[in-house]
């Protein structure tokens, strides 16, 4: 138990170079840097999602800058633009979405129109007379009913997408954090063994 004592005295005088003040100075100083960081990547995470607008609008590289944003998001913390995020909703690119669906509109529309054409010439096989008497045209409104092609959904992975960013990262935000948490965290430390030695100084007088 003596030893213990000792080790934590001779622990303790070492830590008494460094005064309390400095250390929480120290603490308020990388506060400020990590609020700071965490700012920026927020910035500079919105700069990003605002290139991958740009390049959906003007049909741009939009897989470059969605490689751009995702790298950084995955790298840097406070920058999740999830679908589950209160800050920003995911990422959804009208200009991208509305191609798709003008892609799968006309590709439906050859083929009901290819589907018409068939189900004439079937139907006109099968029941010769001339015009479209009603037999024939019942013949092709099921034949149409049967073959005909409706439009399938945009799969959502072609057009939203959802990045979420680590809870802490190797960053400036993140080392400075760490070292804030720390320091308050020595801080205290410090004023509670401070306090507990100057009572027992006390006590033995």
């Amino acid at each position: 138990m003596t030893k213990k004592i000792k080790s934590f005295y001779r622990w303790h005088k070492r830590l008494k170079i460094i005064r309390p003040e400095f250390i929480l100075i120290f603490a308020v100083v990388m506060t400020l840097i990590s609020g700071y960081s965490l700012r920026q990547n927020n910035l500079k995470m919105l700069e990003l999602r605002k290139q991958v607008e740009v390049a959906d609008q003007n049909n741009g590289d939009i897989e470059g800058a969605l490689r751009n944003l995702r790298e950084f998001v995955y790298a840097h913390m406070n920058t999740d633009l999830s679908s589950g995020s209160t800050i920003k909703p995911p990422i959804q690119l009208k200009t991208q979405y509305e191609k798709l669906l003008a892609e799968e509109t006309e590709r439906v529309k050859q083929t009901n129109n290819q589907v018409n054409v068939t189900a004439t010439n079937v139907c006109n096989a099968q029941f010769p007379s001339a015009g479209f008497n009603q037999a024939k045209v019942t013949c092709i409104q099921e034949y149409v009913s049967a073959n005909a092609t409706k439009p399938r959904d945009i799969p959502t992975e072609f057009y939203k997408f959802d990045f979420i960013s680590p809870k802490w990262s190797p960053d400036l935000a993140g080392i400075s954090l760490v070292l804030a948490v720390s320091a308050y965290v020595l801080w205290i430390l410090r004023i509670i063994i401070d306090r507990l030695l100057v009572r027992r100084m006390e006590d033995k007088f």
